[in-house]
């Protein structure tokens, strides 16, 4: 379907806040702070993405996620990952972090600040920095005994 309204990097942002993060999907792109530029011209769509890590292994099912939530637009996208600036953890909105939260993975802190994100407790224990993805590391909560996933502080 092809839509007739207007096409604004405002509209183009809007699809975007609908994918979310293959890893974590309780977070959308936008949450997490992966859009980096929005550029809508009168024959195509540009959008660009930062990366969290460089070998992350969900860059293609996010490119190609983008690329499919673009297609009611009625333009062809361009949907590059680009280096020009670092992603860090700073760029997570406030709706992110509680996606993080609904998902069992405590938000970026340093670990002497992390705290479990089913119960709250302080009283954690890292049980290894390297966890499922090169982002995340493992944790142990002494409060209500659950293993949870912390995002690393970049």
């Amino acid at each position: 379907m092809v839509m007739t309204a207007p096409v604004s990097p405002a509209s183009v942002r809007a699809r975007l806040a609908t994918v979310h993060d293959p890893e974590i999907p309780t977070v959308s792109i936008v949450d997490l702070g992966l859009v980096h530029d929005v550029r809508v011209s009168d024959d195509r769509i540009s959008v660009e993405l930062l990366p969290t890590f460089v070998a992350c292994p969900a860059l293609e099912v996010i490119r190609s996620t983008v690329v499919d939530a673009l297609v009611g637009l009625g333009r062809p996208a361009d949907v590059t990952f680009t280096f020009a600036v670092p992603w860090t953890t700073e760029r997570l909105n406030d709706a992110g972090r509680a996606g993080l939260r609904a998902a069992g993975i405590a938000p970026p802190s340093e670990p002497a600040d992390v705290r479990c994100p089913y119960c709250a407790s302080a009283s954690v224990a890292m049980d290894s920095v390297f966890g499922p993805a090169l982002c995340r590391s493992l944790f142990y909560c002494r409060g209500c005994r659950q293993p949870f996933e912390a995002f690393k502080p970049i």
